[in-house]
């Protein structure tokens, strides 16, 4: 059976994530800490990697406590613990940003993209090997970096995860570990995914390869009708039922 070979959450939403041996999961369904904290513009939308490619340059590393963040932007460096010191980091992040922001907090469940499925995203390794093997130069940790999901599954078939999502309308139930989730659908990628996570430079013909080599390489096991577009990657999952656990763990089982 596959298992859970890596644990990712992504303490700011758009920045880098953070790799854990373990993650609490919320009520919600998603990983405790895990998109918790948003930079927001003045008019309150979300500053974000598909409208400023500068979000790529910054390195952030996660506190033993998941509430002291250090990051990095070129030669500016600051460390501050969250909430106390949130205009603090604010003030710091409009510096390198040249945009005026503050960080918003949504403890209870994090800012997913997909609302109806707040639950951790899930990729295989076979996944990101295949991917990455599309494009010259592109390593596995690349292709993990660009993706961006919060599980990594360590099973053997490329796109074996696709099955997890079903049919549209469908919803199968699969335990990570001793929590069930379903997967709602396949992930629909935006343009983040095309640049590179160190510079922000978009690698040329990154979606039309992605996607011709993503149709030619689909298994008879993917829900094919969840593909309108063949840009997707990585199962979206809502929770079904914690009731004989609360956390997810690096080596937990996947099935």
């Amino acid at each position: 059976m596959p298992n859970i070979s890596r644990i990712t959450i992504y303490p700011i939403k758009s920045l880098p994530g953070c790799d854990v041996v373990q993650a609490r999961v919320l009520p919600s369904g998603a990983l405790e800490f895990d998109r918790r904290w948003a930079l927001v513009d003045e008019d309150g939308g979300f500053i974000n990697g598909k409208r400023n490619d500068r979000l790529h340059r910054f390195r952030l590393h996660l506190g033993d406590d998941l509430s002291t963040i250090e990051v990095q932007y070129g030669a500016s460096q600051a460390a501050f613990h969250l909430p106390s010191e949130r205009d603090f980091a604010a003030a710091w992040f409009s510096d390198a940003l040249g945009v005026r922001c503050h960080l918003e907090e949504k403890a209870d469940g994090g800012m997913p993209d997909d609302l109806d499925a707040p639950g951790p995203t899930l990729i295989g390794t076979a996944t990101l090997k295949e991917v990455a093997a599309w494009f010259r130069g592109l390593s596995i940790d690349e292709a993990r970096r660009r993706f961006r999901a919060n599980l990594e599954v360590d099973g053997d078939e490329a796109f074996w995860e696709d099955q997890l999502a079903g049919q549209p309308g469908e919803s199968p139930p699969f335990c990570v570990g001793e929590l069930t989730f379903c997967g709602r659908r396949i992930c629909q990628r935006c343009v983040v995914p095309s640049r590179d996570t160190q510079t922000g430079e978009k690698t040329e013909r990154f979606i039309p390869t992605f996607t011709q080599n993503r149709r030619q390489t689909l298994p008879e096991s993917s829900p094919h009708d969840q593909f309108d577009h063949f840009y997707r990657i990585a199962i979206n999952t809502a929770l079904v039922s914690r009731q004989n656990g609360t956390t997810i763990r690096v080596g937990d089982p996947v099935g």
